[in-house]
């Protein structure tokens, strides 16, 4: 069951442009009929109480159009970013929609290979592991051969950084990678995204306001405790970013879902 504590927010305002397609990410068919947001709905929707969708402009007639039942239930809201200003700014731009929730789970918009057994996982340790006055952090984590994004551990002391390839960081073989989902307390967390904004620094390569090392600000800086859920299949970091990844996508599907 998912109770009143849980909100998924669904940051999808992206183009998607390395696919070479007209849709966002979220949006792509992995089988007929079937999107990457029916994949991540079907996931998502027994363990949270809310989906919250940030979509663009561009894309927020063709979403509705396709969530219009479960915009009509009640159980999946949507919003616009209309500035595409990040990660960061689309969740927290929506945060009037999580606050009342105790926990809000961050999941990219194109983590078609996401399982539903991990999102129950990761939901139920951020619930064993926070109390009122006692907020955390619940990361899922899986060792990659070669990681885009690599996430260095301090033992006992959380989150010591997080390393981004295309920043020009150097992310070293066997790392540990995120699978593009992050579940944060809600408790006092705009304060520490806001604390986090006034020294934060732009990318090196991009020039962009990075979410991902807001991680390590909550964890070092704010001393929010943090738990590691172990993930064992590496593909479930794959998100839909290329052609050969919706390929894998697809496949996987057919495997497991068709």
């Amino acid at each position: 069951m998912s109770g009143p504590r849980t909100c998924a927010v669904i940051p999808a305002a992206g183009r998607g442009s390395r696919l070479g397609l007209c849709v966002p990410k979220l949006m792509v068919e992995v089988a007929d009929g079937v999107t990457v947001w029916h994949l991540l709905h079907r996931r998502l929707r027994p363990w949270v109480a809310h989906i919250h969708v940030v979509v663009s402009p561009a894309g927020e007639a063709g979403f509705r159009r396709l969530a219009a039942g479960a915009i009509r239930s009640g159980t999946v809201s949507v919003s616009v970013q209309q500035d595409p200003a990040g990660m960061g700014g689309a969740i927290f731009g929506a945060v009037r929609r999580w606050e009342h929730y105790d926990a809000v789970l961050v999941v990219w918009g194109d983590q078609a290979n996401l399982s539903a057994r991990t999102v129950r996982r990761v939901v139920r340790a951020h619930r064993r592991a926070t109390s009122p006055g006692r907020p955390g952090l619940t990361l899922p984590l899986v060792p990659m051969p070669q990681p885009y994004v690599e996430y260095e551990l301090a033992g006992s002391a959380g989150l010591r950084r997080v390393r981004i390839s295309r920043e020009r960081d150097e992310c070293r073989p066997g790392g540990l990678s995120d699978i593009g989902v992050f579940c944060l307390s809600t408790e006092g967390l705009l304060a520490a995204w806001q604390s986090y904004l006034v020294g934060a620094a732009l990318g090196t390569a991009t020039s962009e306001l990075n979410f991902l090392p807001f991680l390590p600000h909550l964890s070092q800086v704010l001393d929010w405790p943090l738990t590691v859920v172990a993930v064992t299949d590496p593909a479930e970091a794959l998100g839909v970013n290329t052609l050969d990844d919706l390929e894998h996508a697809r496949r996987a599907y057919q495997r497991c879902d068709g």
